[in-house]
């Protein structure tokens, strides 16, 4: 396993992190199959786990709170807060009151007395961002977290967030976790050269891009035991032109990495670890297979030139193939009324 500094914080993480998103409900019901998964990621190497409030609505921390029973010390372990936790419109978003609320929450399912990274999960326009980061500087000081992040911000919410922390003396944001593979390689524009000028470690997030650079989708019949067939509306596989340029995007990287020698998934994890700016690509596996076949991109520190001219060649730089994949659209773009006079 490799390692690399976690943007100017001094934590050394390892370049692959393991994501939970699939812990209980959402994903594996199978608790037991989850710890196995947890240990034997650690027992790999893999130093750095990530998590959200929101994952199966709680149950994802809870079950990896108890899977590192004995060894929460070995791990940086994340997890983030801002999506709804109820139908109480208060229980969401980026407010000082949401925040003391959710990390509380989210310390009492993890079953630890810190986190060493609390990320905001998306942007909140209703929330002034010194109000987000005087909540995150209190909790700081208090030792309930040791570092914060974002997640999904735009450039310019990244320099607005580092500006403002600057000027009323409040803690900055050391990481961001953006989406980032070869299927979406929009944050190379802006998001990914603007977290190198201030420093920020980056955790990319969806590096298989859903599965798709698995090679599980080879069709247009989409797989009953896969993320498209038990969420169908959470995948692109229903955007009928979208899933056509993936499918012959894939064919074409399926014959590089075979050139290459590489498996399809090392192919996918060794592009989003080439990136200079990039500190860890997020596995997110539901199943003890899925994981062991991705820990040998552990290994690698990225990928030949001439490999990667060839992604380009399919995928231009800063293009992402399905524009869905952006991760966030800002309310400007959702919100008619935004961008219309009374």
């Amino acid at each position: 396993m490799q390692y690399r500094r976690l943007g100017g914080t001094g934590v050394e993480v390892s370049t692959l992190c393991l994501g939970t998103m699939m812990f209980g409900a959402w994903g594996n019901t199978d608790e037991q199959e989850c710890r196995r998964i947890v240990g034997e990621a650690l027992d790999a190497g893999i130093n750095v786990v990530d998590t959200a409030d929101v994952y199966a609505h709680g149950e994802s921390e809870q079950i990896l709170g108890r899977a590192l029973r004995g060894r929460r010390d070995d791990v940086v372990l994340a997890t983030k807060f801002h999506e709804p936790m109820g139908d109480d419109r208060n229980r969401r978003g980026n407010s000082r009151r949401w925040i003391r609320q959710a990390v509380e929450a989210s310390l009492r399912r993890l079953g630890t007395d810190r986190i060493d990274l609390y990320q905001v999960h998306r942007p909140d326009p209703g929330t002034d961002i010194d109000e987000t980061l005087g909540a995150l500087s209190d909790l700081v000081r208090e030792g309930k977290v040791l570092m914060v992040g974002s997640s999904a911000f735009p450039a310019e919410e990244i320099v607005e967030a580092q500006w403002v922390a600057q000027l009323r003396q409040r803690e900055r944001f050391t990481t961001e976790q953006l989406p980032y593979s070869i299927m979406a390689r929009g944050v190379e524009a802006g998001v990914l050269p603007t977290c190198q000028r201030h420093r920020l470690g980056v955790l990319a997030f969806s590096p298989l891009n859903g599965g798709w650079l698995t090679g599980k989708y080879r069709s247009a019949e989409v797989p009953a035991d896969s993320r498209a067939g038990r969420n169908a509306d959470h995948f692109d596989f229903r955007d009928t032109a979208a899933r056509q340029r993936k499918l012959d995007i894939l064919g074409e990287l399926e014959k590089l990495a075979a050139q290459a020698g590489l498996s399809l998934i090392e192919l996918a994890l060794g592009f989003v670890l080439s990136h200079p700016a990039v500190t860890s690509a997020i596995v997110g596996p539901r199943t003890l297979p899925q994981l062991r076949s991705q820990l040998g991109a552990g290994e690698l520190t990225g990928l030949p030139a001439a490999v990667l001219d060839r992604i380009d060649e399919l995928v231009p730089p800063g293009h992402n193939v399905n524009p869905a994949d952006a991760g966030y659209r800002p309310p400007a773009l959702t919100d008619p009324a935004l961008r219309r006079r009374d």
